[in-house]
């Protein structure tokens, strides 16, 4: 095994998943798709040659996307999954052949359709009326954004005609066109506000306000491209081109722009025609989607762990332009990563005027030879920081000096290292760099970590601007009368701020495992933090802890264990920890072996639906302390489906399947009656 490609292999998980976050939580990438798609697909290429590194938190196991705490959550009924890229037209005949050999078929049909470039959500209708509505999250949870998706002109509140299924969720896209993205430009221009980047980001922005109010007044639109839920199962009509022709007859607005093709040809047409008319069209798009149409050819191809083998997104090159360095920068991430930012010459492609570029680390600036003053070539793939191409040296002007990482942050002046086998330089402030402080606490505070409800991106960055925190431990010390002078909160009503800092008090009484989540160290996520909680047992020993013991918990190897004696060793770390004792965090001992009810040790669940009293996570928890393992799908593998109300496709899926369904009463039941046994033992 390479220590190298071991160290790249969690470098890539843990880039994937920030890169994530930022575009699908926070409307902020600061990497571009085509960026993106390559460290997917080098992540990808580890994992074929070192397939037992597979883990449940690798990204390519999981939907790209987050669900935002302030909206309640919601639970698809089936998983809104990502599709799989075409970069090249080599990639496209590769889709174009696994899809013929796996069904044993010549020349295939199939749907095509625009990829736009928006936001993806889901539209619940129940007796053909509006219900629901949800962006797609992390896949399997989004949010409820349902008085927001009314205020969209174009999705009908009621369903048209009467072939109207009981029960249908509609899947599609919420966007901004051209011209109403200028206008809000110039709205935000008038009032003194900060401008949206591009239409995307306006559109996820103005879905997401907390005031519907203030969505209406955005001009968003909608197409709809596909299907999730159905009751009855027998409404689905034979192919995806048919479903779209019954949709825009039931008012649902779908794109005029869609083809049906008869193999590989047909799709290379369709393609070019719509790349050489990309620019006349008055909405954003970044490629265009292939689906095999007919559902039963679907359905025998089946899914990967987060895509669908029969769909494939081809992706249109990126764009290109010349303009100049005037500055690199260097920029500190929200996990203190050091990333080098060329400023440039404003520089007009694909409709927005570029004004940065990533250089993404030293190597890669040291590699193209990039300095000031340079004459380069950026290119634009999608709607995030571009990248520089190329540098054209040949214009190079006199002795421009050759670039260097700074030795210490420009944040907070600590020193910047950089770990031996990663390209990333990192400050090492951690817990106390200011330009980390809102992650580090945004997560401490997340419902999986310290689960401090309603303690969200927004509020933390109030907290910090006004000086009212620092790190986490200052949450502990926050009173009443200073949390109503912030504007989220009414000085009249101190109900929110009320509730607020019994969520913070609540949060004293946790377990190991999430304190130890909750520090945010690189590396640790929720199933390792539970093995560590396991070993040591307690937060001293934790802080004590050796690499030679840290090699011995499960699944922690050299590049985890070294990433948490390198937090453990930051003085200020180690200050924040003792705080939060200080502060009166009293982490529980951990589940001990008794816990364990032999009639649940090593079965795996799914749960789904509303539970009587549960919450998932407590569901959850009580299973894992018993010995079960939880997961997200159903499957043969499945032993028991725990069903609330509105259990939708999961419910029907393990009856089909034959999996044993089981209530809340009959778990509860069976953990009782284990308790008393051991008593009586």
């Amino acid at each position: 095994m390479s220590t190298m490609t071991a160290q790249r292999y969690a470098w890539l998980k843990e880039q994937i998943s920030l890169h994530d976050r930022n575009y699908y939580l926070l409307d902020q990438p600061i990497i571009s798709d085509a960026q993106y798609d390559d460290l997917y697909r080098e992540l990808i290429s580890i994992e074929k040659e070192y397939p037992l590194w597979i883990t449940k938190d690798s990204p390519s196991q999981k939907v790209g996307g987050y669900a935002n705490q302030v909206f309640s959550a919601v639970e698809h009924g089936s998983p809104m999954l990502s599709l799989n890229n075409a970069l090249s037209e080599e990639e496209l005949i590769s889709f174009d052949r696994r899809c013929r050999e796996g069904l044993g078929i010549d020349v295939i049909e199939y749907a095509c359709e625009l990829k736009f470039d928006g936001l993806a959500v889901s539209l619940l209708y129940e007796q053909g009326i509006l219900v629901r509505g949800a962006t797609r999250g992390d896949g399997t949870v989004g949010e409820n954004v349902t008085d927001n998706i009314k205020t969209i002109r174009q999705i009908p509140k009621k369903l048209l005609g009467e072939n109207i299924p009981e029960r249908i969720e509609v899947r599609g896209e919420v966007f901004m066109s051209h011209d109403d993205f200028q206008l809000l430009n110039e709205q935000q221009r008038i009032l003194g506000a900060k401008e949206f980047a591009n239409p995307r980001n306006a559109a996820a922005g103005s879905l997401r306000q907390l005031d519907p109010q203030i969505s209406a007044q955005r001009a968003l639109s909608f197409f709809t491209y596909g299907i999730g839920e159905l009751a009855p199962a027998s409404w689905l009509p034979r192919s995806h081109a048919d479903l779209l022709e019954r949709y825009a007859k039931m008012g649902l607005p779908v794109c005029e722009d869609r083809s049906v093709a008869q193999g590989l040809q047909d799709l290379q047409a369709f393609f070019q025609s719509i790349k050489e008319r990309r620019d006349e069209l008055p909405f954003d798009i970044d490629g265009v989607v292939y689906k095999v149409n007919a559902y039963d050819l679907q359905n025998q191809l089946g899914y990967v762990s987060r895509a669908p083998r029969f769909a494939i997104a081809h992706k249109f090159p990126p764009q290109e332009a010349m303009t100049k360095v005037l500055a690199i920068e260097v920029q500190v991430g929200r996990t203190g990563a050091i990333t080098p930012v060329a400023r440039l010459e404003p520089v007009f492609v694909g409709g927005v005027t570029l004004t940065n570029a990533t250089l993404h680390n030293e190597d890669e600036v040291l590699r193209k030879d990039v300095r000031v003053g340079d004459t380069v070539i950026v290119r634009r793939a999608g709607d995030v920081i571009p990248e520089i191409v190329r540098v054209l040296a040949d214009r190079r002007i006199g002795q421009a000096a050759v670039f260097h990482m700074p030795k210490h942050c420009p944040i907070c002046h600590s020193q910047i290292e950089r770990v031996f086998g990663e390209s990333i330089a990192r400050c090492t402030g951690g817990l106390f760099c200011p330009a980390q402080k809102m992650q580090a606490i945004t997560h401490f505070a997340h419902r999986r970590a310290m689960n401090i409800d309603g303690l969200g991106d927004r509020l933390v960055e109030q907290l910090i601007q006004s000086n009212l925190i620092n790190h986490p431990a200052d949450l502990y010390r926050l009173g009443l009368n200073a949390l109503v002078t912030l504007e989220r909160m009414d000085s009249k009503d101190k109900k929110l701020a009320s509730n607020l800092l019994q969520a913070i008090e609540n949060s004293k009484q946790t377990t190991l495992a999430r304190l130890i989540f909750a520090l945010g160290i690189r590396h640790v996520g929720e199933t390792t933090a539970k093995d560590l909680a396991k070993y040591f047992g307690s937060i001293t020993a934790f802080m004590m802890a050796s690499e030679e013991a840290l090699l011995r918990v499960n699944d922690v190897g050299p590049v985890v264990a070294s990433s948490i004696l390198y937090f453990l060793a930051q003085a200020h770390n180690r200050e924040v920890i003792e705080q939060l004792i200080t502060c009166g965090i009293n982490p529980k001992e951990e589940a001990s072996s008794d816990q364990v009810v032999a009639e649940l040790m090593g079965k795996t669940f799914v749960l789904t639906g509303t539970l009587p009293s549960l919450t998932r996570d407590q569901a959850k928890a009580l299973l894992e302390t018993a010995g079960a393992k939880v997961v997200g799908s159903v499957s043969k593998k499945t032993d028991y489906l725990l069903a609330g109300s509105d259990a939708g496709s999961k419910l029907e899926k393990a009856q089909e399947l034959g999996v044993t369904v089981m209530s809340e009463q009959e778990l509860i039941g069976i953990l009782q009656q284990s308790s008393v046994s051991k008593g009586l033992d």
